[in-house]
């Protein structure tokens, strides 16, 4: 008996084929599982690029500074405005979703190992609490967790500058959550 299941409808992936056809781009807001964050010192030659070289479209921005990127469902890269970018690695990091209750635990676990592998954990302006990990393959690893949302909050003003409103905020369906055209 195996552990494992067929599990294909989850995924946005299209069956193999010579008449498979790219599921179209999904506009929806999720919590990310798991998403690619790119510093840049050029956003708008970057976001070009993606949007025009890799087919990705801009789901929402924050002027300056972040531009939410996706093609597919979990295909997420968060463009981030950097001072400078490294000519080697770790310019690109990986995040990884966790829970707010995992951040000490995981922060105190790479310390061991590794005592200089860990900066943060730090709040940002969209709401979740970071912590930036190098491994010893110098491969930068984001780990991020949501933090309760509070609508009196300068983030929850953050978000809806941008057009994200929380669940039930009225605007009712799949788009409670979308920005606004």
């Amino acid at each position: 008996m195996s552990d494992y299941y067929n599990a294909f409808e989850t995924s946005p992936v299209p069956a193999p084929g010579p008449d498979a056809v790219p599921p179209e781009p999904f506009r929806g807001i999720y919590g990310m599982p798991a998403f690619a964050t790119i510093p840049t010192t050029d956003l708008e030659a970057s976001v070009d690029f993606w949007t025009r070289g890799l087919g990705f479209f801009e789901l929402f921005g924050i002027p300056g500074r972040l531009v939410h990127l996706r093609r597919w469902a979990f295909q997420d890269v968060l463009l981030v405005k950097a001072p400078g970018v490294p000519e080697r690695a770790p310019a690109m990091s990986v995040s990884f979703a966790c829970v707010l209750g995992q951040i000490d635990a995981l922060v105190e676990s790479c310390r061991a190992l590794r005592p200089d592998s860990v900066d943060g954990p730090r709040d940002t302006p969209w709401n979740t609490r970071d912590v930036e990990v190098i491994t010893p393959e110098n491969a930068r690893i984001v780990l991020t967790a949501a933090k309760p949302y509070d609508p009196d909050s300068q983030e929850a003003r953050n978000l809806e500058a941008i057009g994200i409103t929380p669940p039930g905020a009225g605007r009712g369906g799949h788009g409670e959550h979308a920005p606004r055209a």
